[in-house]
């Protein structure tokens, strides 16, 4: 086995320990990168001689020497982010953003940037400047987004670990897509500076991982605090049935289903059905209040000047957000308040919410439509009613493969409170345990 095709914990530890050439194994990233990217398009950038510096002037870290792919959403000191997109309506320019900073000074390579979906307005990540990314599953089917190439990156097996950014799903969508373990952070926990949606309320970074440990070292980083892992006790958890487990695929409802079953017994913990008063409410309070967070850059003189080559899409959806009425945006707010206070005397009668990622797996990249029992629906209304809750209150969320459907991966999503990223990852963890890391080794036995 090439040591690329070991996780990011085992990678740092073989080079801490001196059994893994740090700069052999980012020669064999490249290289990696060159043969399979052609047919995956995960990476849109690279940059060997920076790559190489960074490994040169890395300090002794925890990911010392161990390659990474950065999503184009990001700054680099010599590449400024195009968030895969022929415009972008703030300033961008190369620049030392917080992850960058983050992965530097803990000894990690960036090793290329990944794809994304057009200004990240999509779960599917089936449109891009670059061209789609695709999964690597399935090449003809969508790896979700919009952090799609780093998502396809590691499922791919070009480096062990990513950097993605989770607006409204973007982390979680990917990671059920590909089977991977995705985590988005507590609002404010993870670096941001140098985003260009400056002032976000929405969107954080986060890892893209094979499994919740190497999450959990991913995690850290960005962090900048050790997130440390303990057992997790008797979880109390909580399902809302309707619509979050009721309008899913047979299949996708079965594997979470089982997979769910597993945690309890693992963790000797009790599943309660719960409610959320109000989550009628939480999807277009989430979609306002994303959608305002570049209200300033909606000028006629921007709007005016945005690129044919942007997709008519999001030309449109550009143009029709500076016709918002305030008054939306202002409910919206008042929306996310109760819906956090709701949250919030949930989990003081539970410790997680559990259900799945995305209601049906994977669609196909020339239609990212999929048949629910409520009827066929396009894949981002399915993936947003299940992925925004996180994003409109702020809370982590980690999503983990738990099985396949139709030969593509399966994703459990669990929710915590403020700031249980930890525990998050502890319980992801347990339910690795519980159904023996099954999900979690079959990508890692398909790419090695």
């Amino acid at each position: 086995m090439s040591g690329l095709d070991l996780g990011l914990r085992a990678q740092a530890a073989a080079i801490a320990e001196g059994d893994l050439d740090p700069s052999e194994l980012l020669e064999a990233c490249l290289e990696r990168i060159e043969q399979r990217n052609p047919e995956l398009n995960a990476v849109v950038a690279t940059f060997p001689d920076e790559s190489r510096r960074m490994l040169a002037e890395a300090p002794d870290g925890p990911l010392r020497g161990v390659p990474v792919v950065i999503k184009d959403e990001w700054p680099l000191p010599w590449r400024a982010e195009r968030v895969g997109a022929a415009s972008v309506l703030a300033e961008i320019e190369p620049g030392e953003s917080g992850p960058y900073r983050a992965l530097r000074d803990a000894g990690a390579v960036i090793a290329g940037v990944g794809n994304m979906h057009e200004l990240g307005s999509s779960s599917t990540g089936n449109t891009s400047v670059y061209g789609a990314a695709h999964n690597p599953w399935d090449l003809d089917r969508c790896p979700g987004g919009s952090s799609s190439g780093p998502a396809a990156a590691v499922a791919g097996g070009l480096v062990a670990g990513a950097i993605g950014a989770d607006g409204l799903g973007s982390i979680r969508y990917p990671a059920a897509y590909c089977g991977l373990t995705g985590l988005k952070p507590t609002f404010g926990r993870s670096t941001m500076e140098g985003h260009h949606i400056v002032g976000t309320q929405t969107i954080v970074s986060g890892p893209l991982c094979r499994d919740a440990g190497d999450c959990r070292l991913l995690a850290s980083v960005l962090f900048r605090e050790e997130l440390p892992a303990s057992e997790p006790g008797a979880l109390r958890i909580g399902v809302i049935r309707t619509p979050y487990w009721a309008d899913c695929t047979p299949g996708v409802l079965s594997a979470c289903e089982a997979a769910l079953e597993s945690l309890r017994g693992e963790v000797g913990g009790e599943i309660a059905e719960v409610e959320l008063p109000g989550d009628e409410l939480v999807l277009p309070a989430a979609l306002l209040i994303a959608q305002s967070e570049e209200a300033a850059q909606l000028t006629p003189r921007n709007l005016n000047a945005l690129s044919p080559e942007l997709s008519v899409v999001n030309r449109g959806l550009l143009k029709l957000r500076s016709l918002l009425p305030a008054s939306l945006t202002a409910r919206a707010f008042l929306a996310r308040a109760q819906t956090r206070r709701n949250l919030a005397e949930l989990f003081e009668r539970i410790d997680v919410l559990a259900w799945p990622t995305v209601p049906a797996v994977a669609p196909p990249l020339a239609d990212p439509t999929i048949t629910l029992p409520s009827g066929v629906t396009t894949a981002d209304a399915g993936n947003g009613r299940q992925g925004v809750l996180a994003n409109l209150t702020g809370v982590p969320g980690v999503s983990v493969p738990v099985g396949l459907d139709e030969g593509m991966p399966v994703g459990l999503q669990l929710l915590g409170p403020w700031r249980s990223d930890a525990s998050l990852l502890d319980a992801a963890e347990a339910l690795e345990r519980a159904t023996d890391r099954e999900f979690v080794e079959l990508r890692a036995g398909a790419i090695a």
